[in-house]
């Protein structure tokens, strides 16, 4: 619980923090598509400096020749100082290097492109040596012919987590470069199986994503999708921005071809070194870096976060009074999101993005409170982290939740929580068993619940053929055309005993296979979901078939959105109740876009 400690520490013994701003993604003339190539290295750092740039790397294609010609040069006019030959123009140029270098932390790394063209960043300190990068070029299988080309087509090489891999381990930052667009490793408009992009953007390996979207808003945007909210990307992800510049300054103001510095993130360092920026970017305070948006108001993270809602990796409570068992609520949340994901829970603040903050009066003192009573009432300890952050003039105190390696948490002992979405449930006892399973695989294990396949039981309540295996519907070959939902719950079996249905529910959230379910035991999404069933719906006859994929109902409350959809394999049909817009693909999107959704 070292992290706790650390926040009890008065801000005079902190050292003093300022964001900085960086662009981690600019090529030189080292890079053959470079669109200025009459620019000197001298160039591209005054137009860092007249952009404000703190930080930047050099990150050529499939090469480190740009930051080695930098060097070599700045080597040479040193030598011609030192024995006193240098000339006029030289010294002007040796003096301008070292005003700027003194001003701006160069950073050498390349952009690599992987098997399928994937790019990924290496970032790494300006001491490390030239041939040690061109060394771990050489190992990832970039051919040594190619090696100081700076071509983004090098042949076969080595594949993304191999890369990932091999950075991280010399000590680099690995950043997934434009993972949103063309050659990210989101595999936007491929057709890859979804086991593989899960792997290529969760790999533990794998520290940033840079994006094209970060200063856009709404439920659509690659952060937003990499928040840790959806069941099977649940590792939360930072996200950063950078220009990909190919040239000094933007072509113009519509083009896409941008220049040092035309997209910035800003960093809250205490010193500006790689070590210090290597410490944020591998860590799990995802305030530490925000989109540069210029004299504008700086970034409120709580105010965005509300304005993003309740998920099931992000909870607010506005009280944290024993009395009304606000108290309980939090620690409530704090055990269930032990138990899933992980997840953020903001003190001090209502979920309504249009009502003020109240905040803490005395955050050091909630803080204390927060840390003890969780100390004391939920077992094993769970690892946290909390401290305040200001909103709206307000103080607000915020515990960070790591997903638990000591499953199941419970509160007092005996009562175990998970998260579902933006609620926090008692764990019913097949998902207690699930939760242990995943306790007691062994370390290194893929945590990945086997659903056993299902009795040939007719669902004589629906009067639809029986559902199969979800694990047959995947697009990786080995069956149905189009994934399940990822969130939602389907009704995979309904069986009458003495005048009560018993029904078997899974839940697309989590995975979870729940037994003997009626619906006054239901909670809210399953009982909806068997209230539905037990009264009929859907009549076969009456679904709207789309290639195999159907749109059954819509409810709408202010911005959240609930589908009921229906996919059918064969003469098997599926239904899913209550799927958001979190869980649904590519395809699953493009049908209800097209239902007018």
């Amino acid at each position: 619980m070292a992290n706790r400690s650390n926040n009890r520490r008065s801000k005079s013994k902190r050292p003093s923090r300022q964001w900085r701003r960086m662009d981690l993604h600019l090529h030189t003339p080292g890079s053959d598509d470079y669109q200025d190539p009459n620019a000197s290295y001298l160039d591209i750092l005054r137009q860092a400096e007249i952009r404000g740039l703190d930080i930047v790397a050099f990150t050529d294609h499939n090469t480190v020749a740009g930051f080695a010609a930098m060097k070599e040069e700045i080597k040479q006019l040193l030598w011609l100082e030192q024995l006193g030959r240098i000339e006029l123009e030289e010294k002007r140029t040796l003096e301008e290097y070292r005003r700027l270098l003194d001003k701006i932390l160069v950073l050498p790394g390349f952009e690599f492109t992987a098997t399928f063209g994937f790019h990924i960043l290496g970032i790494f300190p300006s001491e490390t040596p030239i041939n040690v990068l061109e060394h771990l070029l050489l190992t990832l299988n970039v051919p040594q012919d190619k090696l100081r080309v700076g071509s983004s087509t090098v042949g076969s090489t080595s594949d993304a987590l191999r890369a990932y891999q091999v950075i991280n381990e010399a000590g680099g930052i690995v950043i997934a470069a434009h993972a949103n667009s063309s050659n990210g490793v989101a595999m936007r408009g491929l057709n890859f199986g979804g086991q593989t992009r899960i792997a290529y953007t969760q790999d533990p390996n794998l520290h940033v994503l840079e994006v094209t979207d970060l200063e856009k808003r709404g439920r659509y945007t690659t952060r937003r999708f990499f928040d840790g909210s959806k069941p099977e990307y649940p590792r939360p992800m930072r996200c950063i921005q950078g220009s990909d510049a190919h040239r000094i300054i933007r072509e113009s103001p519509h083009s896409k071809n941008l220049g040092v510095g035309d997209r910035i993130t800003e960093i809250l360092l205490s010193e500006v070194s790689f070590d210090a920026i290597a410490t944020v970017l591998k860590g799990n305070d995802f305030s530490l870096t925000r989109p540069y948006r210029g004299p504008a108001k700086p970034v409120d993270f709580v105010q965005l976060a509300r304005e993003e809602g309740e998920s099931i990796v992000q909870s607010f409570h506005a009280r944290m009074t024993q009395r009304g068992g606000y108290l309980d609520a939090i620690l409530r949340d704090v055990c269930a999101m032990s138990n899933t994901n992980g997840g953020t829970i903001y003190v001090g603040v209502s979920p309504n993005a249009d009502e003020q903050p109240v905040g803490v009066r005395d955050p050091k003192k909630v803080i204390e409170q927060l840390s003890n009573t969780i100390d004391s009432r939920i077992t094993p300890e769970p690892d946290i982290t909390i401290d305040s952050l200001p909103s709206q003039n307000k103080q607000v105190v915020r515990i960070t939740v790591q997903p638990g390696p000591d499953l199941p948490y419970a509160i007092d002992e005996n009562r175990i929580y998970i998260r579902d979405e933006t609620e926090t449930n008692t764990a019913v006892r097949d998902e207690i068993v699930r939760l242990v399973q995943r306790s007691l695989k062994e370390e290194g294990e893929r945590d990945v619940i086997t659903v056993p396949r299902l009795p040939q039981t007719n669902v004589t309540a629906v009067g639809l053929p029986p559902a199969v295996d979800l694990t047959e519907l995947s697009n990786n070959g080995r069956g149905g055309p189009v994934d399940p939902p990822r969130t939602g719950v389907e009704i995979v079996n309904s069986e009458n005993r003495q005048g009560t249905i018993y029904h078997t529910v899974r839940d697309l959230r989590n995975g979870n296979l729940i037994n003997n379910v009626t619906r006054s035991s239901a909670r809210k999404l399953w009982r909806y979901a068997i209230t539905k069933v037990e009264e009929g719906f859907p009549n076969p006859n009456e679904i709207e078939w789309h290639n195999d994929l159907a749109v059954l109902d819509v409810r709408k409350k202010h911005e959240h959105v609930w589908y009921d959809l229906a996919m059918r394999e064969g003469d098997n049909v599926h239904v899913y109740f209550g799927v958001t817009d979190s869980g649904l693909n590519d395809k699953w999107m493009e049908l209800v876009e097209k239902h007018g959704t």
